[in-house]
């Protein structure tokens, strides 16, 4: 368990001790953002609309779905999306560079190959995003440009922010690093323009579920198989991202009997890794599989999975979307898709029970069905871990707090 699991979403003495620190960490972050939003610093940016996914924590929360989803839903308004993100874990000495499905993610890093693979539509990374935007523009004609992560790079100029919030585990503490998971203070959600809940929502706040139900053979990815096929023996489960339990519990809601597996974030999976004593079926996640292929077992199986959005988020964004691009003099190729608009999420379910009901705020979000803690979320999941004393107060304002819970990819 990484450290900050340990101690960052609840009230222990390591986060009492390194509390100061956080504060301080918190003064230079809130003085970077204001000399950027008062001219001080110059943000760049290119021709084209700019739509920025990213988080305010530590981990993973769901932005990698997110940014897939985003991708088909502007095609289908007529755009030609494509996708910058900073190429974590890659090894690469030159930046910025193109990823296509047949990267290695040793030098590109493991979540854009995925981005390529998914989307298929142009996607460049490296550690200065402006640079890998403005490569977007000029080299593949992409006329609105989604960039992974990157809340946080405010040299990149962005015309809409869309954050992503764990709906279970919430902001943790609601304390910045070290003492907590923060990369920003809660109060930097009420400054986005849209809060996208992953798994479970709070008032003003746009539901994100996560739907996988089939898993893919890792050799033979035409070769598949419904979990519930899974169901008659024990499978090794096998996470490598940053929250693994959020996927093991994908699984345990699917009923199975899992040997869990899980490895950091990024990990650099070796054959070693994936050799097991007891001879059975293995799982993985699909980005665990994009480093895995040719040095994993013959019984190795990936599960995708795609992020369902409310249709009320999709239609809100478009909107905002086409307002920037008509500003910018980007028109669509064709009138926006009558089915991305019209079609209905379909029946999801959460990986991780009930969560408390603490409130993050947001863009104004739609009615939904809501326990008595103003909650919405799909069918509850199965809650492993239970929930832990948190260092901030529920009446506080809406954004400053949250609940332990578990992540998901990217």
């Amino acid at each position: 368990m990484h450290w900050l699991d340990r101690y960052g979403y609840s009230l222990n003495w390591v986060a009492v001790l390194l509390w100061p620190i956080s504060l301080l960490f918190g003064v230079v972050v809130r003085v970077r953002r204001f000399l950027y939003q008062n001219g001080l610093l110059k943000p760049e940016g290119v021709p084209v609309p700019v739509i920025v996914v990213g988080n305010i924590s530590v981990g993973g929360t769901g932005k990698t779905p997110l940014v897939a989803r985003l991708v088909d839903l502007l095609r289908d308004a007529g755009y030609k999306p494509g996708v910058v993100s900073r190429g974590y874990g890659g090894q690469s000495t030159e930046w910025p560079r193109a990823v296509t499905a047949d990267s290695d993610p040793h030098w590109v890093g493991d979540e854009p190959v995925l981005l390529a693979r998914r989307c298929r539509c142009p996607v460049v990374v490296g550690p200065d995003r402006v640079a890998a935007a403005r490569m977007l523009f000029e080299t593949h004609d992409c006329n609105m440009i989604v960039s992974d992560d990157g809340l946080q790079h405010y040299r990149l100029r962005r015309d809409i922010e869309i954050a992503v919030v764990d709906g279970f585990r919430r902001l943790g503490n609601a304390a910045c690093l070290p003492a907590g998971p923060l990369r920003e203070p809660p109060s930097r959600l009420r400054e986005v323009d849209f809060v996208v809940g992953n798994g479970a929502a709070r008032d003003r706040e746009y539901l994100m579920s996560m739907r996988g139900e089939t898993a893919l053979n890792l050799d033979d990815p035409c070769i598949s198989s419904t979990l519930t096929n899974f169901r008659q023996c024990t499978v090794h489960a096998v996470a490598g991202i940053g929250d693994p339990w959020r996927f093991f519990d994908h699984l345990r809601h699917a009923r199975l009997r899992l040997m869990e597996h899980p490895f950091p974030d990024h990990h650099r999976f070796q054959a070693a890794d994936l050799q097991f004593r007891e001879d059975l079926p293995v799982l993985m996640t699909e980005k665990d599989a994009i480093k895995c292929r040719g040095i994993a077992p013959s019984n190795c199986w990936y599960v995708p999975v795609s992020a369902q959005l409310d249709p009320e988020f999709e239609e809100q964004l478009l909107k905002r979307s086409a307002m920037v691009a008509i500003a910018k003099g980007v028109r669509p190729r064709q009138e926006l898709s009558r089915r991305s608009r019209l079609n209905p999420l379909p029946n999801t379910f959460s990986l991780r029970g009930e969560a408390d009901g603490q409130e993050t705020a947001g863009d104004s979000g739609v009615p939904g069905q809501q326990s008595a803690a103003g909650v919405r979320q799909g069918a509850p999941g199965i809650d492993l871990q239970g929930k832990s004393p948190s260092l901030s107060d529920s009446r506080r304002h809406p954004g400053d707090a949250g609940s332990r819970g578990a992540a998901t990819d990217g």
